[in-house]
């Protein structure tokens, strides 16, 4: 039978555990009850312990573990600075043994009716402890928190010497909680400077993008006022067209930054019912037709394509900015066509054109903030890399997925799944492929 260690090695072993413990950077919450398990098995006199923070926005301090005590009662225990043992500690910023059942009565004699209450319930009837240690947290001038340990059924009582190793400790873990504060500051600054950096990049790439159709709205409208110039119906005419292209090519920028703007403030809403799919394309492409007149817009659907539950007018979003794409990346026209097929529990949509393509490497990153593929059309496509991020974060809002195929020089296809349903759902493989 192996010899029993004696005090200073076992204390040495708990401070090494202790030590391990505090550098896996878990948060204090999921570290403190090893901690208290660690120094309860340690000291002969300890079979209860608990581990406070203040908290400044309430004035207390309020426990984040215990052992020996039931939590989900010890939980709602706040004491005030200077109630009790642990409000005494936290107050003067002074470590405290209480030695005997009477100095820890006399230390709990301003403990709060409520309290009060909430210790019984949670030691299961003890009144007060037989003996204590308190010790504040101290992060240099800063008073963080304190760590309490106590006697309550043994016969055992805490010692002097226990007050000294409990102290050493207790700096360990102040030290620890004020570097994982720091730690978690300096991510939120960090945070901080690429949200500032990104706004930056935004009103940069708005200023950039909105400058071409700002340039032709104002030469246009300029030309057509002229008292000096006069045009035939036809050439004022297509002024006129070219000045509301460019103000939707406007429309579509902003409308994109303030769906940005919506989605950071997770105040998107989603507004489901059911959709004809195959009915609400056909409209889409209605109204997209007087838009691209060199390319062939077709929708092919199944014959019985199933309703889906989903918001029409984000669906149509969607819809409406990979047709967008599609238009604006296939300059010398050609084939564009939208697809739906039913597979399995869901269904799938695919908008597919016959444009430049996007390279490999660049596929992965279309659905990233502010992305812009290299169109390799020799000229610049408005736009803010915002409208597939949009997409993405309102197909997944659904329950759906969105993705890519392409090759550069041979066109690219986008889908988008939209789950059915239970009643809907037909056998795999059921309709037109993707």
């Amino acid at each position: 039978m192996a010899a029993k260690a004696n005090p200073l090695e076992q204390r040495l072993r708990t401070m090494f555990e202790i030590s391990r413990i505090l550098a896996t950077q878990e948060s204090i919450e999921e570290m403190a009850p090893r901690l208290l398990s660690t120094l309860i098995d340690t000291l002969d006199a300890a079979d209860a312990g608990i581990l406070l923070l203040h908290d400044p926005d309430g004035g207390c301090l309020r426990v984040i573990a215990a052992s020996g005590f039931l939590f989900d009662v010890i939980k709602d225990i706040c004491f005030r600075p200077g109630e009790s043992i642990t409000g005494k500690a936290f107050e003067t910023g002074v470590a405290e043994l209480y030695a005997t059942p009477e100095a820890t009565a006399e230390a709990m004699s301003n403990l709060s009716p409520a309290n009060h209450e909430i210790f019984k319930a949670a030691t299961i009837g003890v009144q007060q402890p037989r003996s204590a240690i308190a010790i504040p947290l101290l992060a240099g001038a800063s008073r963080i928190g304190v760590l309490v340990l106590e006697n309550l059924r043994l016969p055992a009582r805490f010692a002097p010497a226990d007050l000294e190793f409990v102290q050493a400790v207790a700096d360990l873990i102040a030290l620890s909680i004020a570097s994982t504060r720091l730690r978690e500051q300096l991510q939120v600054s960090q945070a901080i400077s690429e949200a500032n950096r990104m706004k930056a990049d935004l009103i940069s790439i708005l200023a950039h993008e909105m400058r071409t159709p700002l340039t032709s709205v104002k030469g246009y409208s300029t030309a057509l006022l002229m008292d000096e110039v006069s045009f035939d119906p036809a050439t004022q005419r297509e002024f006129l067209q070219i000045i509301g292209e460019e103000c939707d090519v406007l429309q579509a920028l902003i409308r994109d930054l303030l769906e940005s703007s919506i989605i950071d403030a997770g105040l998107l809403k989603l507004e489901p019912q059911p959709v004809m799919l195959p009915r609400l394309t056909r409209d889409l492409i209605d109204d997209l037709a007087h838009r691209s007149k060199n390319h062939r817009l077709v929708v092919d659907f199944p014959a019985g394509f199933p309703l889906v539950d989903a918001d029409p007018d984000r669906i149509t979003q969607v819809l409406r900015n990979l047709l967008d794409n599609a238009i604006k990346y296939s300059p010398a026209g050609g084939l564009i066509v939208v697809r739906g097929a039913v597979r399995g529990g869901e269904v799938v949509i695919s908008v597919a054109d016959q444009g430049v393509g996007i390279a490999p490497e660049d596929v992965n990153r279309l659905f990233e903030r502010f992305f812009r593929v290299q169109s390799g059309l020799g000229r610049h496509v408005v736009g803010s890399g915002l409208g597939l991020p949009i997409a993405r974060t309102i197909i997944e809002s659904h329950g759906g997925r969105i993705w890519a195929e392409s090759q550069a020089g041979h066109g690219s296809t986008f889908h988008f799944t939209l789950p059915l349903p239970a009643a809907s759902q037909a056998p795999a493989g059921q309709g037109v492929d993707a």
